[in-house]
């Protein structure tokens, strides 16, 4: 094999390895954010529940005052 051929065999492995671990980070950083919207919406879940079975009605279900 040629040295120029190796040489592009080797950037080209180099180029490939920061490009998986470009993904990985960002994986990563979507797997958090997911675990954080999850996380969120059950709180809010449970908030809406709550003022339900309280008798309230949810905030979103409200009419503004100036009606």
């Amino acid at each position: 094999m040629s040295p120029e051929r190796a040489d592009r065999i080797e950037e080209r492995i180099a180029w490939l390895e920061k490009h998986v671990a470009a993904q990985d980070k960002a994986m990563l950083e979507l797997h958090e954010e997911l675990e954080r919207l999850r996380r969120e919406s059950s709180l809010l879940r449970d908030r809406l529940e709550s003022a339900a079975s309280g008798g309230e009605q949810p905030p979103s279900q409200e009419r503004p005052p100036h009606y």
